[in-house]
């Protein structure tokens, strides 16, 4: 860290020693061409202040500003470049400009050259007062953009962490399916959008002939809840008397008189004397106790 800090300063150093340098010698021709304009000793000693003066203070912007301001910058420091340049050239092209020698006002013997030329020296310091007060405006009135907060930053990786598991969950797929009534020689796994569970081929079966279905009016269910009903009334209640033991014994054998043991049964006492299946088999079995002591006596 201490090594790469020491060739940082290192390199600022050289770059202001080579700048202060080519100043110098840019100086000398820009205070020869001031003066061949028109400028007394004290406006052409300051005039390359003006100019390559400029040039740095919109390289220093250009570093400051950003977007569209930085632009502008840019295109104010390539602009007094190429006004230094030819300047520059312009002294190294005419001798006399070395030794003063030159008439005033003369920069090229050929007058279209000359006015521009001398056009170019004197609208340069006006127009480092217009843009420099422009740079240095738009310099201290920037605000760089806001530097985002370790919070922010967590909460934008946690988000996209998030949107990235949930994007790459690999899709799930059903357990095997196997039947209870036969296994089946080995797992078959049924696919999430199509099964493919093997199909048995069947050997075809004529259809049988379908019997007509006779239409037959059904009664509507009713939707209504029923009503909660209490006891039934004596009155819906069967009119027949309640029979004894002893005449459920002999209405059965009045009934199977003369029926054999064969024909004997609860199934046929019950129709036959009208009574539950539970008495039905108590007199099937007195019935035949009867029978069997009257044959063997």
């Amino acid at each position: 860290m201490k090594l790469h800090r020491k060739g940082r300063a290192a390199l600022v150093l050289a770059l202001v020693a080579v700048v202060g340098m080519a100043f110098r010698v840019s100086w000398n021709a820009l205070r020869d061409i001031a003066g061949a304009v028109g400028a007394d000793d004290t406006a052409a000693m300051l005039y390359p202040f003006v100019v390559d003066g400029l040039m740095a203070l919109a390289l220093i912007a250009t570093l400051v500003l950003a977007d569209r301001d930085r632009t502008f910058a840019l295109r104010v420091l390539g602009a007094y470049t190429v006004a230094s340049l030819v300047l520059n050239y312009v002294h190294g092209l005419v001798p006399e400009l070395h030794g003063r020698t030159l008439d005033w006002g003369r920069l090229a013997d050929w007058d279209p050259a000359n006015w521009a030329l001398v056009l170019l020296a004197t609208s340069l310091p006006v127009g480092s007062i217009y843009f420099g007060s422009d740079l240095v405006a738009k310099v201290l009135h920037h605000r760089p953009a806001p530097i985002p907060t370790a919070s922010s930053n967590m909460e934008e990786s946690t988000e996209t962490t998030m949107k990235r598991s949930t994007a790459d969950l690999p899709v799930s797929t059903p357990e095997p399916i196997t039947s209870n009534a036969a296994p089946l020689p080995r797992p078959v796994a049924v696919g999430f959008l199509k099964s493919t569970l093997p199909v048995k081929q069947s050997p075809s079966i004529a259809p049988a002939p379908a019997a007509s279905i006779e239409r037959r009016a059904v009664a509507a269910e009713s939707t209504r809840p029923r009503r909660a009903t209490g006891r039934v009334p004596a009155v819906a209640k069967s009119s027949r008397p309640k029979r004894t033991p002893d005449q459920l014994l002999a209405e059965a054998r009045e009934a199977t008189a003369d029926w054999p043991d064969a024909k004997v049964t609860a199934e046929g006492i019950r129709r036959a004397v009208r009574t539950s299946p539970v008495n039905a088999r108590a007199l099937r079995d007195t019935l035949r106790a009867e029978r069997a002591e009257g044959a063997a006596a």
